[in-house]
């Protein structure tokens, strides 16, 4: 399959009714979600407690298109084998989660996962430089992960721009996550990002009752991009 860098949203189900997991994972794939992006985290690395492997596995059956399973947690080389089984399809970790990254997403891929490596604002894209050659995407993190609903960090965006140079043509998704809605998509995506999660901006205003809303939201970060 050719690799397929147009724009995609990847809405962060953190920002979803939680009594309704299936049926919000419904509404926003057929409100044209590309990927649903599952934020885990152990309130230790970040300063929440989110879903463990029991959780997502109970979000597979609802989940058509892609499941981005981002693991904000320390460590994280004990659980990759448990996300995978509860299926994930794309697997992220830390960089700065263990002192081993390298084996990390060694892991991640002997599951047969697709394998993200993650970036912290303050960690410099250098700490990836020498992990590409095992990614399939890496994620920059534009707010300080742990809530949702944090104000985008404009420094990023430059950082978003050396990574693309830095990857030049191999197939490796840039993913954006945090602050993302009309005003900022377009900024990421012109410093060659491709995957977009969105949470906020995604839901706000809408539910399953309405999801024609989440379907307007998503519309309205498409335009926004094309300009």
């Amino acid at each position: 399959m050719d690799f397929d860098r147009t724009i995609k949203i990847a809405p962060s189900i953190l920002s979803a009714d939680f009594a309704n997991f299936g049926a919000e994972i419904r509404a926003i794939e057929a409100q044209g979600a590309d990927w649903v992006h599952v934020d885990v985290m152990d309130g230790h690395f970040v300063p929440n407690l989110t879903f463990g492997p029991p959780a997502v596995k109970a979000f597979r059956p609802h989940v058509k298109t892609v499941m981005d399973v981002h693991l904000m947690i320390a460590p994280v080389d004990a659980y990759i084998e448990a996300y995978a089984e509860a299926g994930a399809d794309m697997i992220t970790a830390h960089v700065e989660a263990g002192p081993h990254p390298h084996r990390t997403l060694q892991a991640i891929r002997a599951t047969g996962k697709r394998a993200g490596i993650a970036l912290n604002p303050g960690t410099p894209v250098e700490a990836v430089e020498y992990l590409l050659d095992l990614c399939d995407l890496v994620l920059v993190m534009t707010v300080n992960p742990g809530f949702g609903g944090q104000k985008f960090i404009q420094s990023q965006v430059d950082k978003i721009a050396r990574l693309r140079g830095m990857i030049g043509d191999r197939p490796i998704h840039i993913q954006v996550d945090g602050g993302v809605d009309p005003a900022t998509a377009p900024l990421v995506a012109q410093a060659g990002a491709d995957v977009l999660v969105a949470g906020s901006a995604v839901f706000k205003g809408g539910s399953v009752d309405r999801p024609d809303v989440y379907g307007a939201n998503m519309r309205a970060i498409r335009e926004a991009i094309a300009g």
